[in-house]
């Protein structure tokens, strides 16, 4: 058997169908591209959300307290916990186990340890409402550990969403609309493509079996001289 040299020209039906993969991948790679600033998470969660510092100048809320034994540094994570770590004053060793309240006017909410993380959470979900609230938020610490107690003060402050990161937003799910548009045209593409093979394909096959033609009678002359 005998295969073409690789240097021999594509057929025209291979080179349309080539020409028509090419067209589409592209289509949907310019899609992609313009899709990319609005990424999601594994759950589908949007990645440059607020809180989430996915974008400059977006990082969360953060707050510095210190008192004559402890220091804190706390950070906003809207519509999941405040975090927050402790160290003492003096060695900077962290605090671990202890029993740590937050207030905020007339809300108050006890924070959960995370021995695996080493810091303390609040998750209470009025305390959360209103400390994602944009504006100044000065809070009370109550820090009760190894016999000791003392209380922190600071003030959380939390800015209101920016136009820079709405238009993120927007041009995000802009992007994502041309994606699945993108993928459209490619199965469009393909299934056009294979349909118009198949056709060409169906007309170059013989129909059927070529009938025998019928033997052509003698002429009666012929048969009159017989």
């Amino acid at each position: 058997m005998r295969f073409p040299h690789p240097t021999h020209p594509l057929h025209p039906a291979c080179a349309t169908l080539a020409r028509l993969a090419l067209t589409a991948m592209l289509l949907l790679g310019c899609a992609a591209a313009t899709a990319s600033p609005g990424a999601h998470g594994p759950n589908g969660e949007h990645l440059d959300a607020p809180g989430t510092p996915a974008l400059a100048g977006a990082a969360p809320p953060r707050l510095e307290a210190t008192s004559e034994q402890f220091e804190l540094v706390a950070q906003l994570w809207p519509q999941q916990e405040l975090s927050m770590l402790i160290d003492r004053f003096d060695t900077n060793a962290p605090v671990l186990g202890a029993a740590v309240e937050i207030e905020s006017g007339d809300l108050k909410a006890a924070a959960r340890f995370h021995a695996d993380h080493g810091d303390y959470a609040v998750d209470d979900p009025a305390m959360l409402r209103r400390l994602a609230t944009p504006g100044q938020h000065p809070l009370v610490i109550t820090v009760l550990a190894d016999g000791a107690a003392d209380l922190l003060h600071g003030t959380l402050t939390v800015a209101a969403p920016d136009a820079a990161h709405e238009a993120a937003h927007t041009h995000a799910h802009t992007g994502e609309r041309l994606l699945w548009g993108a993928a459209a045209v490619v199965v469009l593409t393909l299934v056009s493509a294979i349909a118009w093979w198949r056709q060409r394909q169906g007309q170059r096959q013989p129909s059927g079996p070529l009938a025998p033609s019928p033997r052509p009678s003698p002429s009666p002359s012929l048969r009159e001289g017989s």
